[in-house]
């Protein structure tokens, strides 16, 4: 049987905590979490090194800490707890599933998981291991979104997957509430900067521009999208230093 042809070698995906909750919203859906672990697996096999950057807003969402009037700096570092919780139950998952993974964290905490080191992360990745990333970037005031900048960056990854929930792509308003809204196929780093599209953060995104990181965003309740992204088909939206065509 012929290997099939992989477009990327080392991937970041990020999966927001809504994701792994499924329709139910928040915590963590059993389901939701196995069939995600299932498309793993299935790119993990074609020997795709994969780094995951999981959130935490299906346990604690900052918002919460706003309205109970907490300190920002206190509502982060609860959002950097959920995203350890969230990572330990997707290691779990897939270790039964028989791949290997080591999570990491930012916020170091030695009886559950390894202290986040950029050549250790590597080296796991070499070995054929899934690393995840939890934590954030370890310091309040940063998003997710900046830790998968930031991880991509440092362990020298060819993407960053941006697996939405119910999402196909980048639009140029919200689709829920437009129903003519246009969904972009390409764009670039700096569009998303100046026209304000809701992809990642502003820090995030001016992060992924700098060291030119290609961006897919596409939607990860279809079944086999992971796969389709990492075999290079035109699917969700990319967004590039700069068009092919320019």
């Amino acid at each position: 049987m012929t290997k099939e042809t992989t477009k990327y070698k080392r991937v970041i995906l990020k999966l927001s905590g809504e994701a792994i909750a499924g329709n139910q919203g928040f915590g963590i859906h059993p389901d939701t979490i196995k069939e995600m672990v299932e498309e793993l697996k299935d790119i993990h096999d074609l020997g795709v090194e994969i780094a995951i950057v999981v959130g935490g807003g299906n346990i604690w969402r900052g918002t919460i800490g706003e309205e109970m009037g907490m300190e920002r700096s206190q509502a982060d570092y609860m959002g950097m707890l959920a995203t350890v919780m969230n990572a330990l139950a997707l290691q779990d998952v897939l270790e039964n599933s028989g791949v290997p993974t080591r999570v990491q964290t930012s916020v170091e905490m030695r009886q559950i998981a390894e202290p986040y080191i950029r050549r250790r992360a590597i080296r796991h990745l070499e070995k054929g291991r899934v690393v995840i990333f939890a934590g954030g970037t370890g310091n309040p005031f940063f998003t997710t979104d900046t830790t998968a900048a930031l991880r991509a960056a440092e362990i020298n990854a060819d993407v960053i997957l941006m697996a939405k929930n119910n999402v196909d792509g980048v639009y140029d308003s919200d689709p829920k509430e437009n129903k003519a809204a246009v969904k972009y196929d390409n764009l670039t780093h700096l569009d998303v900067i100046s026209k304000g599209l809701k992809v990642m953060d502003s820090t995030a995104s001016s992060l992924s521009m700098d060291n030119d990181i290609p961006l897919v965003v596409f939607n990860l309740n279809e079944s086999g999208n992971i796969r389709r992204v990492i075999l290079g088909e035109n699917i969700g939206t990319t967004v590039e230093a700069k068009l092919n065509n320019q």
